[in-house]
């Protein structure tokens, strides 16, 4: 699995890694697109300037219902807890649990990129990604994945058909870019190989590649045995 994963990453060229700085931290030549981002971002977080799993979740969820064709369960609090977890990128070993001015715009435009990538590759408009379809959405959002991959994607994130919706698009392309971005800053020598050690595989960020992979826990529990008893 672990070479598996290494091949993928090793093909990942994400933007740079968000800078923890504070809120307040205005860089002279701002440009007014990131002013303008900045003031949203002053309306959308809390009194300490910082966005919580509840406030990413309401957030996600107003845009997702300005846009009737992205089929959505919406995003629930889980999901959004681990989406601040892999973001939350806070300088040393400290992490607040959520999310900084700069990790949040780092987020804000993947979905903004990912959600046109999604709609472009629904061709049928079924509000949905088949699984057809799913390989091109990938490439186009810079994760070249072997079929051994994307068929444990589809196993933990589509639904019986193939079909994955958008929240879980979402949330599948924000762990694998949190997952590669940790093998990338691992891979010290550029080799495409890296060696991990358990204190490493249980960083946030990696960590959040094997859930990414996991399978799902089945739907329904098997019926305990019967009894010779009536």
């Amino acid at each position: 699995m672990i070479n598996t994963i290494n091949q993928a990453a090793a093909n990942y060229n994400p933007e740079p890694p968000p800078p923890r700085t504070h809120f307040s931290n205005i860089e002279a030549n701002e440009s007014e697109e990131v002013r303008q981002f900045r003031r949203l971002f002053t309306q959308l977080a809390g009194d300490d300037m910082e966005v919580s799993a509840s406030e990413l979740m309401n957030i996600l969820n107003k845009v997702v219902t300005r846009h009737p064709d992205l089929k959505t369960d919406g995003f629930g609090i889980d999901t959004c807890r681990s989406m601040v977890a892999v973001m939350d990128v806070s300088l040393g070993a400290i992490h607040t649990g959520k999310l900084g001015f700069e990790e949040f715009k780092y987020l804000w435009n993947n979905i903004k990129k990912w959600q046109a990538i999604y709609k472009q590759f629904d061709t049928d408009r079924s509000g949905t990604i088949g699984s057809n379809e799913l390989p091109g959405a990938f490439e186009a959002a810079g994760f070249r994945l072997n079929p051994e991959l994307y068929q444990m994607i589809i196993r933990r994130y589509s639904d019986e058909d193939g079909n994955m919706d958008f929240d879980n698009f979402i949330s599948c392309l924000v762990r694998l870019d949190a997952m590669f971005r940790a093998f990338k800053s691992l891979d010290k020598d550029g080799s495409g190989q890296i060696r991990v050690n358990i204190q490493e595989v249980r960083q946030p960020r990696l960590g959040a590649g094997w859930e990414t992979l996991r399978e799902p826990p089945p739907t329904h529990l098997p019926s305990p045995p019967r009894s010779g008893c009536s």
